[in-house]
């Protein structure tokens, strides 16, 4: 199993359980997360590291969570040994996407260009906000946050690892180079 741990992808955490029928509560890391909606193999990998692969039988949204039923787990007994446990899939299982979206893993780590400033750094983290997501770019203006919005993200490059942006005035000035 150790081949398949470097290939997951980590989608959530069991947060508990919901009913007696084995439905666990999965609090998604992307709040709008919809892969564990279709996937057909999921993982769960225990506080001590250990995987186990099991077959969704039913998987629907509700409340910010996934309400979540495994074959062959259709208990409430059954299902509680899986609380606390983080929640994966394999990369090749994800859903393919728009083409102009991304999976943070994809965009975790790619350089990031301003326009007119420059390189700014790398994109070290996504926040998500109600409004919209905010990319954190760590590099040589300190930590600079990116709205992920179109009018500032101008592309993104996954073959050359870049992404190029165009930042609203103010946001960084040349005095605030650290």
């Amino acid at each position: 199993m150790k081949e398949i741990a470097e290939q997951l992808f980590p989608l959530g955490v069991v947060v508990g359980t919901h009913g007696l029928r084995g439905d666990l509560k999965v609090r998604p890391l992307t709040p709008d997360s919809r892969s564990l909606l279709t996937a057909a193999q999921v993982f769960f990998r225990d506080k001590g590291g250990r995987l186990r692969s099991l077959e969704p039988a039913r998987a629907v949204p509700q409340k910010g969570n996934v309400l979540l039923r495994l074959r062959g787990m259709e208990t409430i007994e059954a299902a509680q040994t899986l609380v606390g446990n983080e929640v994966l899939m394999r990369y090749v299982d994800l859903p393919d996407l728009d083409d102009d979206e991304f999976y943070w893993y994809q965009l975790e780590g790619l350089k990031v260009v301003d326009r007119t400033r420059g390189e700014l750094g790398v994109l070290a983290e996504l926040l998500v906000t109600g409004a919209h997501d905010i990319y954190v770019v760590n590099g040589r203006f300190g930590e600079v946050m990116v709205p992920a919005v179109s009018p500032f993200v101008v592309d993104i490059d996954l073959e050359s690892g870049q992404m190029t942006v165009d930042l609203p005035e103010g946001l960084v000035s040349e005095t605030d180079e650290v």
